[in-house]
């Protein structure tokens, strides 16, 4: 007796699947952020009352958990959407990264230990034509991950070096120190959480590339004709 051939996945099938399956996540998402709204109630409601503050500290640990899984459903639905990028030219690179680490510092860490990112660049015009929000999301993104995961497993602090490889032309930062989860699939490795290959997704569509070698998070972003003005 012949054993059953395994048929090939049905590509229209597969489409209404995924189709189906962020629907899910986007009402998963926003009952998510109702529960926030609710949780946020009751945090205001228990220090009005003056209630204990291992109470109020567990209702706050409650929120943070939910805002970090509506951050996450919210990066799975981006993953899954065709981007949309609006490129200009001259968007400084330098800029943003500087941007991302500082706003990184101040902003809330959802109940980890603030990590300071220092950062290094050897080339004080990193220029080229980027969609300056999505590359912006990206570094986010990659800083996020980083952050966590040096927070977790209470690692040396992570930094961050930006360079020009005179070869190609292109921008290469790199995240040091970056302890960051990896995992293997039937063609590629990747590391970090979904906000990294949100990130991936955006480099590459800026005609770079994202890789995790070791302890280091490597971008490579092609760059334009510096100006000489």
């Amino acid at each position: 007796m012949q054993p059953a051939t395994a048929k090939a996945p049905d590509s229209a099938a597969l489409e209404r699947l995924g189709g189906a399956t962020l629907e899910i996540v986007h009402d998963l998402k926003n009952q998510l952020n109702g529960l926030k709204l609710y949780a946020t109630f009751l945090r205001k409601r228990l220090e009005r009352e003056d209630q204990p503050a291992d109470e109020r500290e567990t209702l706050a640990k409650l929120i943070s958990g939910l805002d970090r899984a509506a951050k996450d459903l919210t990066a799975l639905v981006r993953y899954a959407r065709p981007l949309d990028l609006h490129k200009k030219s001259n968007v400084n690179l330098n800029r943003i990264i500087s941007n991302v680490t500082s706003e990184a510092a101040q902003r809330d860490t959802g109940g980890l230990q603030k990590v300071t990112i220092a950062v290094a660049f050897e080339d004080d015009s990193l220029t080229g034509e980027f969609d300056p929000a999505a590359v912006t999301e990206a570094f986010k993104s990659i800083t996020d991950d980083v952050r966590a995961a040096v927070s977790a497993r209470h690692a040396e602090p992570p930094s961050i070096l930006a360079r020009r490889d005179q070869e190609s032309d292109a921008a290469i930062i790199e995240w040091h120190n970056a302890q960051l989860p990896t995992r293997s699939g039937a063609t590629s490795q990747g590391c970090g959480t979904i906000h990294t290959e949100v990130a991936k997704k955006i480099i590459e569509a800026h005609g770079g590339d994202l890789t995790c070698e070791g302890n280091i998070v490597r971008v490579s972003l092609p760059l334009s004709t510096r100006n000489d003005e």
